[in-house]
């Protein structure tokens, strides 16, 4: 098991633009078990203890997560902070590029856990789209794109092996709306309730939906799975924050251009933004997201001059790297970065954060965890010290080093 104790395993200009948009009835479940009964699952190994079917068949209830680290316990008097490190995904399908097996697998490498932000919508054939309803939107309408069947059957894949891993699955919603009168940034709090249900009900009926009998179902009950989220085009927090409390989330993370600091509480949900970060060879800071990145570099085209490519890809693994270096050696503040499965100017961006990752993932007292599991982190610790580190603003250290900084009173 991953430690999550004491012993870690292992961080505005054009940025503050808003992040793009990522990859541009129930029946009888699998082996014939009624919905929610308990029953055989495809692939099930003989002898294993039997899941709970839940609805029509598309998830189960099969216990507790696997591969989950220790239980979080207090910092003690003088112990230096763990740097926290949160890498998570807009959108989460998986489209034939071959993105989401290559970061389960070098997560899978260096011991991290991520955060999956998925896409309802990428569960639900383009032929059934008239089951979404966006808010103040036409019937179906979604600025990014639905699925083809095999996108859809190679992303419930991952998914389900992204859990079984130890990842977390957090939601993305469904369409981005990101302008117009009905943009996500004007939705009220009972229209982004009526936006999760609808998330919650293509991720929960995708076998009614997609009419795929050989695919195991998805190894969680998402309702109970899902504690957080990020917004499209990082709008509409302040409307969205009061459902998530109704709805007993713990942490949102749509606010963007948040500096590197220690989190607060809103509304009773942890916030837990995307950073400006320094940005190599400027003057102003970029927000911690493959996309923001780009818009500096590119001018908002995902496909700009290729000569151009190996300085870009340098600069982006330098803002990542920099930003956890000044995290890592001042305030120890979490670091947040953003990402989308994509090949923006010819994939660079990804080849940034596994670079970044590698860097990041063998130095002493680095934890690369989920959103998820540094909320639980967070919610065990003496709301005093984390007050002293609040007080510790970016790049700035603990006075007398952290023994005397979180000495006891």
């Amino acid at each position: 098991m991953r430690d999550f104790s004491r012993r870690g395993l292992l961080g505005l200009g054009l940025g503050a633009a808003a992040a793009a948009a990522g990859i541009a009835g129930c029946g009888a479940g699998p082996g014939g078990a009624g919905p929610g009964e308990p029953g055989p699952v495809n692939g099930t190994k003989p002898g294993a203890a039997p899941v709970r079917l839940i609805g029509d068949g598309s998830t189960a209830d099969t216990g507790p997560q696997p591969n989950q680290p220790d239980e979080p316990v207090p910092l003690q008097p003088g112990e230096t902070p763990p740097q926290f490190v949160v890498f998570s995904w807009d959108g989460a399908g998986e489209v034939g590029n071959g993105l989401f097996p290559r970061f389960l697998k070098l997560a899978r490498d260096h011991g991290a856990a991520m955060t999956f932000f998925l896409s309802g919508i990428y569960l639900l054939p383009e032929s059934k789209r008239s089951l979404y309803r966006p808010p103040n939107n036409p019937v179906g309408a979604s600025d990014i794109g639905y699925l083809k069947d095999e996108n859809i059957r190679s992303t419930l894949t991952y998914v389900r092996q992204a859990w079984l891993d130890g990842h977390e699955i957090g939601t993305h919603f469904n369409g981005h709306f990101c302008g117009g009168a009905g943009s996500v940034g004007r939705w009220t709090p009972e229209e982004w309730e009526d936006e999760i249900e609808q998330a919650v009900s293509f991720v929960t009926n995708w076998r009614t939906h997609t009419g795929f009998t050989d695919l195991d179902p998805l190894p969680f009950d998402y309702r109970k799975e899902l504690t957080g989220a990020r917004t499209p085009c990082l709008l509409g927090r302040d409307a969205l924050l009061p459902t998530a409390q109704n709805l007993g989330w713990r942490y949102d993370s749509s606010s963007p251009g948040g500096l590197q600091v220690w989190p607060v509480r809103i509304s009773g949900v942890w916030d837990l933004p995307l950073q400006s970060l320094p940005f190599p060879g400027h003057s102003f800071e970029v927000l911690s997201m493959d996309y923001n990145i780009l818009a500096n570099q590119s001018k908002n085209t995902t496909k700009g001059v290729p000569a151009h490519y190996p300085a870009w890809r340098a600069q982006a693994t330098a803002t990542y790297l920099g930003g956890f270096r000044r995290a890592y050696e001042t305030n120890r503040a979490p670091l947040f970065i953003g990402n989308h499965f994509e090949e923006w100017n010819g994939g660079i961006y990804m080849d940034a954060v596994e670079e970044a990752l590698k860097g990041m993932a063998d130095k002493r007292d680095v934890r690369l965890v989920s959103f998820r599991q540094f909320t639980d982190w967070l919610d065990v610790q003496d709301p005093a010290v984390l007050g002293r580190l609040r007080a510790l603003g970016p790049g700035r250290p603990p006075a007398g080093g952290w023994s005397t900084y979180l000495a006891a009173s």
